[in-house]
């Protein structure tokens, strides 16, 4: 059986019609990526997932103030989730837990870094982030991932600020081609 196939505008109705049953529908479609931003500045599988969640709450509770005009339905909740991630690495919560790890917790890392755990969520945006040239791929990376804004990457780079933005803008327009493809198909 074949999964149906959703254009930008049917998510954005799914969004409007606030049915918990489309919301669903719409989960399922962005989830993955999401979580592949949220592992990117958050690590913890577990924590991850919670801020993820947390993100979705929001999501619907603000549904109603997406604007199509001001960019796509993906770019909007990616603000949201990425958001939601970096206040909850500012938190005491995250700032004490991180002091303390466990056993389970340096296992992890350890299968992470030699390589025998591959999350599946985060494949495509790793990929699609990696094939950016090498200024875009750091400004993303500074931006997104690293919780910096623009005038701070300025500032602690000594790159001009409107170089920062063309990079960035340009490569928001790359990843935004490649993620319409990958959502509509």
């Amino acid at each position: 059986m074949s999964r149906p196939s959703f254009t930008e505008n049917d998510f954005v109705q799914m969004l409007r019609d606030g049915s918990s049953e489309q919301f669903a529908i719409l989960y399922d479609a962005y989830s993955g990526a999401l979580f592949g931003i949220v592992k990117r500045i958050i690590p913890d599988e577990e924590q991850a997932s919670d801020v993820l969640q947390d993100a979705f709450i929001k999501i619907w509770d603000k549904r109603n103030f997406y604007d199509p005009s001001k960019g796509s339905i993906f770019t909007w909740m990616l603000n949201i989730v990425r958001n939601t991630a970096i206040d909850f690495t500012r938190s005491k919560h995250f700032k004490g837990a991180s002091r303390i790890q466990n056993i389970d917790d340096n296992v992890g890392i350890l299968n992470r870094m030699s390589g025998t755990h591959t999350n599946t969520d985060v494949i495509g945006m790793n990929e699609a982030v990696d094939n950016l040239p090498e200024e875009q791929r750091q400004i993303i990376d500074l931006m997104y991932f690293n919780g910096m804004s623009q005038d701070e990457i300025a500032n602690e780079y000594n790159i001009p600020l409107g170089t920062v933005k063309t990079r960035a803008r340009g490569a928001m327009i790359k990843l935004r081609a490649l993620f319409k493809v990958g959502v509509a198909t």
